[in-house]
């Protein structure tokens, strides 16, 4: 497992508790059964615990040959935090088994209760750099953005969750669906790209790229500031998914999703 930062503190649950969380989720993203809040079971359980045991089940992971494509920032919109009920940003891996090709479909049998929701995502072509990562870093190290629609799932029973329960479940992550087309990061005010969501059809939701901290490359920043406190960098070639601007929606089997962003395009994704 790599470094946390934890320091000292006497507060927290023990190692045996985390691992016995970590198999918890394991096994409930497996069976496709939610499980009961990991902070009933483990009141005591705080973000830095919760992060650990994001990792040992992402330790596992790779373990079996996955490999990380990149990170996701969880919660950085006012309207998810309302949604959820936390006041602040979480993070999450993203390996390559999540990533799904725009038009395909989704096997909902596969997921617990998924939900959508649409973001801007950022491609990096150099590392980034922490801490002291600021957003002229990010805008230098990113070389395009494309839309893309997230797909997050909870194996917490009904989406009763903490922050501790969502950072626990790798930030509630599943899958990820990257736009065909690449627009330079030059090209962009990411400050007020508008977009809506659709399902069906349907308008579902609009909303603006400010949503995301003001700017979702300071949502970049952010976290590639917090993941090296937990021994982590951002590289290269990786994905990264700030947020998302409007809150999520919950998909069902015969869904038809498409998020249109001004200026960046379109992408799309179905469930079966």
């Amino acid at each position: 497992m790599r470094p946390v930062g934890r320091g000292s503190h006497a507060v927290g649950v023990n190692q045996k508790e985390r691992v016995t969380a970590a198999e918890a989720l394991w096994v409930a993203e497996r069976e496709r059964i939610p499980i009961d809040p990991l902070s009933l079971a483990h009141p005591d359980m705080d973000v830095d615990d919760a992060y650990q045991i994001q990792q040992i089940n992402i330790d596992r992971r790779l373990g079996d040959g996955l490999t990380v494509r990149g990170h996701k920032v969880g919660l950085s919109s006012k309207a998810m935090q309302e949604m959820l009920g936390v006041n602040e940003p979480d993070f999450g891996h993203l390996l390559d088994d999540m990533f799904v090709f725009e038009d395909f479909d989704v096997d909902t049998s596969q997921l617990c209760q998924p939900r959508v929701e649409i973001e801007t995502a950022f491609i990096l072509g150099s590392p980034l750099r922490a801490p002291g990562c600021n957003v002229a870093d990010v805008l230098l190290s990113t070389v395009y953005v494309v839309p893309a629609i997230e797909i997050i799932d909870s194996r917490i029973i009904d989406w009763k969750i903490t922050l501790a329960d969502t950072i626990a479940d790798n930030a509630s992550s599943a899958r990820l669906v990257l736009g065909g087309k690449a627009t330079p990061i030059a090209a962009v005010d990411l400050r007020s790209v508008a977009a809506t969501l659709s399902i069906n059809g349907d308008l579902a939701a609009s909303g603006t790229s400010a949503a995301v901290l003001g700017n979702p490359a300071t949502a970049v920043a952010w976290l590639a500031n917090k993941v090296h406190a937990y021994g982590v960098s951002l590289e290269g070639g990786h994905v990264i998914m700030p947020g998302s601007c409007t809150r999520a929606f919950d998909v069902t089997a015969g869904d038809s999703v498409r998020a249109d962003f001004d200026g960046l395009g379109a992408v799309s994704v179905n469930f079966t």
